[in-house]
């Protein structure tokens, strides 16, 4: 007689694995706009940019690749609402809309995105978790840069050089810890 656990199905994401109930989906939702509010509080201001450094994009990221594109994009969405109706949890303490809320749109955006790559499998090496990030940090750009040029009535150029080019090494260092982190966690559900 095997002892094997049966092999995890693609099509599932972490969250999956807690039984379901609405309560799960719920406490899921609250719990990952709780999460990227706190990591936003990780925030260190960039000289000569608007847009400091924070831990908001790795949550944004992580919630998306751990609840599935679904729950994702709610728990985003809640966050991004609760802080425009007055919480103070974007970065630095903020809320409401400021030059740097495109990238909160962008989040909101990418978590749905890579939490439906998630739900392919993308999420379980680490080659396809660092393809992942990528994915959702070239959205979260592709927003929010724009956004900050409008906000910031500045051209695209120069806010791809405040809002881009000097968070390129960071957003590296949060990808490669998604790498160690993601496909970890699938290897431990699979004990």
């Amino acid at each position: 007689m095997s002892t094997a656990v049966a092999p995890l199905r693609t099509g599932q994401v972490l969250a999956d694995l807690i039984p379901a109930s609405r309560v799960r989906d719920v406490a899921l939702v609250v719990g990952g706009a709780a999460l990227t509010g706190l990591a936003a509080q990780l925030s260190v201001p960039v000289p000569g940019s608007p847009v400091p450094v924070t831990g908001q994009t790795f949550a944004a990221l992580l919630v998306g690749t751990t609840l599935g594109a679904r729950r994702g994009l709610a728990s985003l969405t809640l966050y991004a609402l609760a802080g425009l109706a007055g919480l103070p949890w974007f970065a630095q303490g903020t809320s409401g809309i400021s030059v740097s809320f495109g990238y909160i749109l962008g989040m909101i955006l990418a978590s749905a995105a890579v939490g439906a790559l998630a739900r392919r499998g993308a999420d379980r090496s680490l080659l396809r978790t660092a393809g992942t990030m990528l994915v959702g940090e070239a959205i979260i750009y592709a927003i929010g840069v724009p956004y900050l040029a409008y906000a910031a009535d500045m051209s695209v150029s120069a806010a791809i050089a405040v809002g881009l080019t000097p968070f390129l090494l960071g957003d590296a260092l949060k990808a490669a810890l998604a790498m160690g982190v993601l496909p970890t966690a699938w290897k431990l559900v699979k004990r």
